[in-house]
């Protein structure tokens, strides 16, 4: 058609998103882009005068030349506003077609050459064009009918002499018509075909409104007689009804259903289950409430993985190799993991053991769960055991209550997506139970290797093999297991870190995760062994390593500063500056005493957050024989003390203290720190040295710890937690250690830099240790 152009003229040209301009109308239109803007702005300083285009995918932010149509409007612009948030509102009047020709600039506005596209009029007689018109305007009438309310000035607006040219792009401007029809039309310089162009536009439309008001009409028949629910639910019917596909999507999701479960692979049982269910659905109908329970219980078993595994890795090289990299110390916990590997690649076939790891908070329970799925290639899924009360939550609602559901070992098989992952079942010590029932006995079938194989969850109705499953539950102490369920399980004790442990785990695992997490190199942020050694004893007093980690996080971040803020290049901590990184020494560390004293006493306990140093005072006073025990102590400790005090009324000539004294003295033990409640009998040996030392006047040695039960005739009996105390007494500067001679095997599994630095004096009587704990 460009034999139909006429001169060039060279203007400013703005890109319409979503409409066009057409001659002989008004168009208002808001702009907000910045080259649109300066379009105008360069067109209002000129003669007013610019070129309307639209472009081609509305999507666009900012269109090249060749994303615009090659037609458009040269339009006069009449007024413009300036609307709130920067843009412009503009009202313009279409003065003629015009053809792109080059676009001449592009930044910061478009300046395009364009030319003029003349009105070519009809070669035919003026009654046919009379009747193409009457015909336009019979369409437009039954088009306004049909459609949402419209301004009835359209009628009005093309009832006069208006020629067939003004008609047609007078409705495409005022209709709703898609950008591409209005384009259409708007290219067309042909006025006759322009409006048969716009006739056959406006047909299509009526027939989408009329099959629209159809489906409408018989909708609203029905909706009289239920909610809106039940409007909806018709809604959909009378167009899948329109389209005839009711009956052919219904046949068709019955036999997906039919292929899924010919292909799930689970025992002819379960899958005789599926198939009496799928006929239920059959008889039920499309849209019934018992259709959704239906399809969402053949939707939730099958996509349980019946047949699904993964090929488990059974290289012991490789899973110690693993397993190393991901933990440092943890030897029970890798040798088993080991041994279960080593059964696995001699029979394939043998069931695993389901394992409880048990240890005090931050000792890497978890992680080691997810690092044992990574060494056997087993996928992992988590449960959460914390806080649970609900027996429905480990085995599952019936599938006949609303919003029914799985339990929670079902739920992590088909998370996992295969009939033999890892599931690490955390916190299993802090289940409870209310009227609702208890979750742990719920366990007992999931956890029994026996009878795992056959699981019965209550929604889905059918046993699950549960028997290649590999169970690992985690736990801070197995007092609130109930004992059939700790019965199920091998427990693995974890301990206490030691502080050589801690530092090993710090430079090489927490020091790099931290420097990676908040973007430092090892060269920016530099952090000596010296320097971790003072973190680990001055800021931090757990078993487990989290708040350490916390700790080295606070240096990163503070180094973070002092390199974003271009002060240093590196920052290098040193056990001089370290209080700059992280304040104040919190906890002090306990020394030997200057003196040796009668009556005082170092003990050794165990708390959750490692051993610790418990000293024990002792004064004797004249008086009537009161026994005074202060310091918040409990039974066990108050009976322990009670038991010495006995034993040595019983052995007071031997032990050279007045056998009267009972009579005569008044004796007050104190536990110093009295707001940490106390108890356990393994000070019993402690106290009743204490008191020896305090009837003879004869000191204890300051640099001898010990620990140990007392009985009445002065025996002393094994106690737990060893390794964790022998800890505290190399932290404090103890030299020489008493322990019960029971507890002498224990000693292998005690550090060994700690045993090279400590003497240990084992003893089943306190009376063959009297002589190495008194100073004469």
């Amino acid at each position: 058609m460009s034999e139909y152009c006429s001169d060039i003229e060279r203007l400013p040209m703005i890109a319409l998103r979503g409409i066009s301009a057409f001659p002989r109308t008004i168009l208002n239109f808001d702009i907000e882009r910045p080259k649109s803007i300066a379009a105008l702005e360069a067109a209002m300083s000129a003669d007013r005068r610019v070129f309307l285009l639209a472009q081609i995918d509305i999507n666009v932010d900012d269109p090249e030349p060749e994303e615009l149509y090659v037609v458009g409007t040269v339009c006069n612009i009449r007024q413009v506003l300036k609307i709130p948030g920067g843009g412009m509102r503009v009202l313009v009047e279409g003065l003629n077609r015009a053809r792109i020709k080059d676009t001449i600039q592009t930044f910061p506005y478009f300046v395009a050459d364009v030319s003029e596209i003349p009105e070519l009029e009809p070669s035919t007689s003026s009654e046919k064009v009379e009747a193409l018109i009457r015909y336009t305007r019979g369409l437009v009438a039954r088009y306004i009918e049909l459609a949402p309310p419209m301004n009835n000035d359209i009628i009005v607006n093309i009832s006069g002499d208006s020629g067939a040219g003004y008609i047609a792009d007078y409705l495409a401007q005022n209709l709703f018509l898609k950008h591409s029809d209005k384009q259409k039309i708007l290219e067309e310089p042909w006025v006759v075909k322009r409006l048969e162009k716009l006739n056959a536009i406006l047909e299509n439309e009526i027939d989408i409104l009329a099959v629209e008001n159809e489906i409408r009409e018989k909708t609203q028949g029905r909706m009289m007689r239920g909610h809106r629910e039940q409007f909806l639910r018709e809604q959909i019917r009378t167009i899948q009804y329109e389209l005839g596909e009711d009956d052919m999507d219904f046949g068709t999701e019955i036999d997906e259903y039919r292929e899924k479960i010919a292909s799930c692979g689970a025992p002819e049982e379960v899958i005789e289950k599926f198939e009496k269910e799928l006929k239920r659905l059959m008889k039920q109908g499309l849209n019934s409430a018992d259709a959704a329970v239906t399809r969402t219980y053949l939707d939730t078993c099958l996509e349980l993985p019946w047949n699904k595994t993964t090929k488990e890795r059974v290289d012991i090289a490789e899973t110690r190799k693993i397993l190393d990299e991901d933990h440092y110390g943890l030897e029970k916990v890798k040798e088993r993991i080991i041994e279960f590997v080593a059964v696995k690649q001699i029979a394939p076939k043998a069931k695993g053991d389901i394992l409880c790891l048990v240890g005090p908070p931050g000792t890497g329970k978890t992680s080691i769960g997810m690092s044992i799925a990574k060494a056997l290639n087993r996928k992992l899924a988590r449960v959460a055991l914390g806080g649970v009360h609900d027996e429905a939550e480990i085995r599952g609602h019936r599938k006949t209550y609303v919003g029914a559901m799985p339990g929670r070992i079902i739920n992590a098989v088909s998370q996992a997506g295969s009939r033999n992952p890892l599931i690490l079942l955390d916190e299993i010590d802090k289940l409870g139970s209310d009227y609702r029932g208890d979750p742990s006995a719920a366990l007992l079938e999931a956890l029994d290797a026996e009878q795992n194989s056959t699981f019965r969850d209550h929604y889905l109705e059918v046993p699950f093999d549960l028997s290649d499953v590999l169970f690992i539950t985690t736990a801070n102490t197995t007092s609130t297991i109930p004992r059939p369920l700790l019965d199920r399980m091998e427990v693995i004790e974890l301990s206490s870190y030691t502080d050589e442990e801690k530092l090993h785990i710090a430079r090489d695992h927490l020091l790099p995760k931290q420097r990676g997490k908040h973007g430092l190199k090892a060269r920016e942020l530099k952090i000596s062994d010296e320097v971790l050694r003072e973190v680990i004893a001055g800021y931090t007093k757990e078993s487990g390593v989290r708040i350490l980690e916390r700790q080295l996080a606070k240096i990163c971040r503070k180094a973070a500063v002092i390199l974003a803020e271009g002060e240093k290049k590196s920052v290098t901590v040193s056990v001089k500056n370290l209080e700059d990184y992280l304040g104040t020494r919190r906890y002090k560390q306990d020394t030997l005493r200057k003196d040796n004293e009668p009556g005082l006493v170092r003990g050794l306990a165990w708390t959750s957050v490692g051993g610790e140093i418990l000293d024990v005072e002792v004064n004797v006073m004249p008086g009537s024989g009161k026994l005074e025990l202060t310091g918040n102590l409990g039974d066990v400790m108050k009976e322990s003390a009670k038991a010495g005090f006995t034993y040595i009324r019983s052995r007071a000539e031997k032990l050279g203290i007045d056998p009267e004294f009972y009579k005569t003295k008044d004796i007050h033990i104190h536990f110093p720190e009295g707001a940490v409640p106390k108890d356990g009998p393994s000070a019993g040996i402690t106290v009743t040295l204490a008191m020896i030392s305090a009837l003879t006047e004869k000191p204890v040695r300051k640099d001898i710890a010990m620990t140990g039960e007392i009985t009445l005739r002065g025996r002393v009996l094994a106690i737990g937690g060893l390794k964790e105390k022998t800890m505290a007494a190399l932290r404090s500067g103890v030299k020489t250690v008493i322990i019960p001679a029971d507890n002498e095997r224990d000693l292998e599994d005690i550090d060994q830099d700690v045993r090279a630095a400590l003497e240990f004096i084992p003893t089943d009587h306190i009376d063959k240790i009297l002589d190495i704990a008194l100073v004469k």
